[in-house]
């Protein structure tokens, strides 16, 4: 171990290994840094099997490595989770094995009020499970509210100002008060009262209001009962409870929550320049607020004693090198059996293609496909022979003796249904049949000029 790590390198340009490097800067942090309280907020929490806790702390613009080891761990009562505000204590020092710089916890704690605020958080957990923040359960406000109801105290600044913008803003709007306390013992059972009166009264909306207070002057509004009731309101409800950086589980519950009171009122009686100008203010504070806590928190940093060294810091080092390796194999199994799994699709969607029951289906396909041709190839055979034929029977028509008859002959027949050819096929007195184109005549022979006609002299 060096004796003084804050000596600079030789004339002689020294060289340095990499883990001499990573040592030398260790112990520099160390030094200067030997514990620290950092606020922020976890995320990327890995749970190894070791016990050990490593998660990153950050802020809007920066963030930290943070390792929690495990007789630490089995300290902290919290149960720590991605998103959680806190504040860390421990010593800023470095992973020599990667070289990354990271703060060693040794005490976690939530960052806030304290037991109120783990009550909070519970019970926001809790309703949130329950759906009771759910988007899809909130109702918009009135775009023309008409009469609107305040549940509010009845003394303070509050009504005056929600009074006093509704005067500016919309005047004719009525606006009707719900008396109740909002502080103390007795506020929780009179805000419920009050809200159950006021949903019955069917206001167009109605206003949950108080000014600001300490997280305990406003915790009435942060009970599971009244929670309760504004969700059970069917009036659509504007939680205005403290001031813009107060937040209580009824503005999670309300169908909106405005920053204040009288943010409240701009809301069912909006000004469009005036949520501007609003607007703009309230960015200019968000950017001073976030410069005067930047600047606090490095005023904290820069002001750390130096720190107390711990005899097993080399063996939290090598257990922490022994967790990364653990997470470094789980990773690289698990892309082994990404990788396999991938490939036994891939199989799978060739057996697929190859399966007798394709062939079976192109097959089928195709028959289906003859089958619908055969009845229209049978169509086309057909009409081509009746074609053909109505052709042959034209034909015929042309050459039929009938066609004869139809421009005025006839055919004789004898008694046999020979056809008359000559004279000489007939005897005087036979009857014959004249067939016409249109019926038959019975005909008898009175002569046919093949014999001589003997006339009497005396007729």
């Amino acid at each position: 171990m060096l004796k003084d790590p804050f000596q600079r390198l030789g004339l002689d340009r020294e060289v340095l290994t990499v883990s001499q490097l990573n040592q030398r800067a260790r112990h520099l942090l160390e030094d200067v840094f030997p514990q620290v309280w950092v606020e922020g907020e976890i995320s990327n929490l890995a749970r190894p099997a070791s016990g050990h806790l490593y998660f990153t702390l950050k802020d809007s613009q920066a963030q930290v490595r943070c390792a929690l080891f495990r007789q630490n761990a089995l300290k902290v009562r919290q149960a720590l989770r991605d998103g959680l505000a806190v504040r860390v204590r421990g010593k800023v020092s470095l992973f020599e094995g990667r070289g990354d710089y990271q703060l060693i916890a040794d005490a976690v704690e939530p960052a806030g009020d304290g037991a109120l605020r783990l009550a909070f958080e519970a019970l926001k957990e809790k309703l949130a499970a329950e759906g009771l923040f759910a988007a899809e359960r909130k109702r918009p406000l009135p775009a023309h509210p008409r009469h609107i109801g305040i549940v509010s105290s009845p003394t303070g600044a509050v009504i005056r100002d929600i009074i006093s913008v509704f005067r500016r803003r919309a005047p004719q709007i009525r606006l009707t008060l719900i008396p109740t306390a909002v502080q103390g013992r007795e506020a929780t059972a009179q805000i419920v009262r009050a809200l159950a009166t006021a949903d019955a009264r069917g206001f167009d909306a109605l206003i949950l209001a108080r000014g600001g207070g300490s997280l305990e002057d406003l915790w009435c509004f942060n009970e599971e009962a009244v929670a309760r009731a504004v969700a059970a309101c069917r009036t659509p409800i504007v939680s205005a409870v403290g001031h813009e950086t107060d937040v209580s589980i009824a503005d999670f519950v309300a169908d909106v929550r405005a920053p204040t009171p009288s943010a409240a009122a701009e809301l069912l009686a909006p000004d469009a320049g005036d949520l501007q100008r609003r607007l703009d203010s309230l960015q200019r504070r968000l950017v001073l607020r976030m410069r005067e806590q930047l600047s606090r928190e490095r005023l904290r940093l820069d002001g750390m004693a130096r720190r107390l060294r711990h005899p097993g810091e080399r063996l939290r080092q090598q257990a922490q090198r022994l967790d990364d390796l653990d997470m470094r194999l789980r990773r690289a199994f698990e892309r082994q059996r990404q990788i396999r799994q991938e490939r036994l699709a891939r199989l799978d969607t060739r057996l697929a293609a190859q399966h007798p029951g394709r062939t079976l289906a192109l097959l089928r396909q195709k028959l289906d496909s003859l089958a619908d041709r055969l009845p229209r190839a049978t169509r086309e055979v057909l009409k081509d022979h009746r074609q053909r034929l109505e052709t042959l029977a034209q034909t015929l028509n042309v050459v039929s003796p009938l066609a004869t008859l139809g421009r005025g002959y006839s055919i004789l027949l004898d008694e046999r249904g020979n056809a008359i050819r000559s004279a000489e096929q007939t005897r005087t007195g036979q009857r014959l049949t004249a067939r016409l184109a249109e019926g038959e005549l019975e005909v008898r022979v009175e002569d046919n000029h093949l014999t001589p006609v003997n006339l009497s002299l005396l007729d």
